[in-house]
C-alpha cells in the first residue's frame, strides 16, 4: 500500500513511466488478452475513489453561484470547445476526436478535491462541484455522443447507458455502501484517518493498469507514426490552455477567492478515469484510439494541475488570515 500511495502522489512521473512499459511490451509481446483486463481494470479504478465521495454533501448551500457556474462552463462550454477541435483538428481521425470529447465531457474527479485543498480554496464546494459534475456528467455523456458524433462514430445509446450503470452507477452505490458500512463500525474520524486514505491508491492502480493496456494495444501504431503523439498532444494543449484561461478569468471576475478556486479546478479537471472506461468498454474498433488521447491528457491534466497551485495566490491573492 506504501507502494501505490507513493504512486498516487507521483502521477506525473507515474504515468509516462507506465506508458513506455506498455509501449515496450506491446511491441514484443502478444497483445490480445489484454483486453480481458478491461473490465475487472476500470471497476478498480472507479469503485474506490467513489468510497469517500460525500453524496449528502449536494445538499448543503452556500456556494450556489459557483455551482451553477461550473456546471454551465461543464456542459456549456467545455464540451463544444473539445467538439470544434475534434472537427478541425482531427477532420480525418473521428476516433481521436471521439476522446477529445470524452475527456470534455466528464468534469471533477477526486484530484478536483485534492488539488482544492492544495491551493486552499473552498474544499466544501469542490466536493459538491464533484459529486453533482460526476452524475451530470454520466447522465449527460450518452446524449452529447450521439447528437455530436453519431454521424461520424457508430453510437449505440443504449450501450452507452448500459456501459454508464456499470462502471458508474453501481461501484457508485457499492462505494456508498463501503462508506456506510465502515461509518458505522468505525465512526467519522476512524474513518477519514484510517480508511479513507486507503482507497485512492488503489483507484491509481486502475488507472495505471488502464493506461498500460491502452497503450499496448497502439505500440506498434505508434512505433510506425510517431507524428501521431504530437498531433495527439496539440489539441490537448489547446483545450486545456482555454479551460484554465477562461475559467480563471470567469471566476477572478465573478466569485471570491476560495469560491474562484474551487470554480477552477471543477471546471479544469476531468473525469479522465470514467473517460477511458467508457472510450475502451464501447466503441469497438474507435476505442484504442480515443483511449490513446484520454490516456495522454493524464500527463498534461496533472502536470497542468501541480502548476497552477503555484499561481494561486498570484490570481486570485493570498488566503485571509
Amino acid at each position: 500500500m506504501r507502494i501505490l500511495a507513493g504512486l498516487t502522489r507521483n502521477l506525473i512521473l507515474a504515468i509516462p513511466v507506465t506508458m513506455l512499459i506498455g509501449l515496450i511490451y506491446g511491441l514484443i509481446a502478444p497483445v490480445g488478452w489484454l483486453k480481458s483486463l478491461v473490465v475487472p481494470l476500470t471497476l478498480l479504478m472507479v469503485y474506490p475513489m467513489l468510497v469517500n465521495l460525500n453524496l449528502r454533501q449536494m445538499l448543503r448551500g452556500g456556494d450556489t453561484k459557483a455551482q451553477v457556474l461550473a456546471q454551465t462552463i461543464n456542459f456549456a462550454v467545455v464540451p463544444f470547445v473539445a467538439y470544434a477541435l475534434g472537427r478541425l483538428w482531427f477532420s480525418d481521425q473521428p476516433a481521436f476526436a471521439l476522446g477529445l470529447l470524452l475527456a470534455a465531457l466528464l468534469p471533477t474527479s477526486g484530484m478536483t478535491i485534492a488539488w482544492t485543498g492544495f491551493a486552499r480554496g473552498n474544499l466544501a464546494a469542490a466536493i459538491k462541484m464533484t459529486v453533482i459534475g460526476l452524475i451530470l456528467g454520466s447522465l449527460a455523456t450518452p446524449f452529447y455522443v450521439q447528437w455530436l458524433m453519431g454521424a461520424t462514430i457508430p453510437a449505440n445509446l443504449g450501450a452507452v447507458f448500459l456501459q454508464i450503470v456499470l462502471v458508474v452507477f453501481l461501484p457508485m452505490l457499492a462505494g456508498q455502501a463501503t462508506r456506510y458500512l465502515l461509518l458505522s463500525l468505525y465512526g467519522q474520524k476512524r474513518f477519514q484517518e484510517n480508511w479513507a486514505p486507503r482507497f485512492p491508491p488503489l483507484s491509481t492502480l486502475g488507472v495505471l493498469g488502464i493506461v498500460f493496456v491502452a497503450i499496448a494495444l497502439k505500440g506498434p501504431d505508434l512505433v510506425a507514426r510517431p507524428q501521431m503523439l504530437l498531433s495527439i498532444i496539440v489539441p490537448l494543449l489547446v483545450l486545456y490552455v482555454f479551460n484554465y484561461a477562461f475559467s480563471t478569468i470567469v471566476a477572478k471576475v465573478l466569485l471570491p477567492r476560495d469560491d474562484a478556486i474551487a470554480l477552477v479546478y471543477g471546471t479544469v479537471m476531468r473525469n479522465l478515469s470514467i473517460a477511458l472506461a467508457l472510450a475502451m468498454n464501447v466503441f469497438g474498433e474507435a476505442s484504442a484510439d480515443a483511449a490513446l488521447l484520454i490516456a495522454i491528457a493524464y500527463i498534461i491534466q496533472v502536470q497542468s494541475a501541480a502548476w497552477y497551485v503555484k499561481l494561486g495566490d498570484r490570481l486570485f491573492g493570498p488566503k485571509p488570515g
